[in-house]
């Protein structure tokens, strides 16, 4: 009766062992499930810190108030690390940007493809020489602005109108214009 009993235990025991398909699979399942939480733990820091940092985020769009800016003064804000230059036009101004024949520009495009509609008075652009990255001179009253009135790039001597087109110099075109919406009649949003 022993032998009968000893038989029987071994018999279940190899039924229900290492070798049961069902048991298998779920240490197969634990094992793959363990792997894969342990690959995205590691993995998570280093795609996280490919998104941009909240401080990037902040300055992808601006607001600025032009309540403050004058006729005839211009303001520089920043906006994704590059000085925007706002001014507030003239009468003159915008009449000598409206009226300047496009074949007398270096890059022709007119002064209504370069402000808002019913709002020719502000003109919006990036405030950097497109000859090499430089910062033009012109929006302090005291800055020379070049014989046509904008801007002044004293490093290699390009000139700006007040439609900021170039006029003279090496730059081979226009300041260029940032994205931008007005918000209000006194108010912008650039970016």
């Amino acid at each position: 009766m022993a032998d009968t009993a000893s038989a029987t235990v071994r018999s279940a025991i190899t039924t229900v062992g290492v070798d049961d398909p069902t048991k298998r699979d779920l240490l197969k399942l634990v094992t793959g499930s363990a792997v894969v939480i342990g690959v995205g733990a590691i993995a998570w820091p280093f795609i996280d810190s490919m998104s941009p940092a909240k401080d990037v985020l902040a300055l992808s769009s601006i607001e600025v108030d032009l309540a403050p800016i004058q006729e005839g003064q211009a303001i520089t804000a920043v906006w994704r690390g590059k000085p925007i230059f706002l001014r507030n036009r003239s009468a003159q101004e915008i009449k000598e940007a409206e009226g300047t024949p496009l074949n007398q520009l270096i890059d022709p495009q007119s002064d209504a493809d370069r402000v808002k509609p019913g709002k020719e008075k502000w003109l919006v652009v990036i405030g950097i020489c497109t000859h090499l990255g430089c910062v033009p001179l012109g929006n302090k009253t005291s800055d020379p602005r070049g014989d046509f009135g904008g801007w002044f790039c004293p490093c290699h001597g390009s000139q700006y109108d007040t439609s900021g087109r170039v006029r003279h110099g090496p730059a081979p075109s226009n300041l260029g214009l940032p994205p931008y919406a007005f918000i209000g009649d006194t108010k912008i949003k650039i970016g």
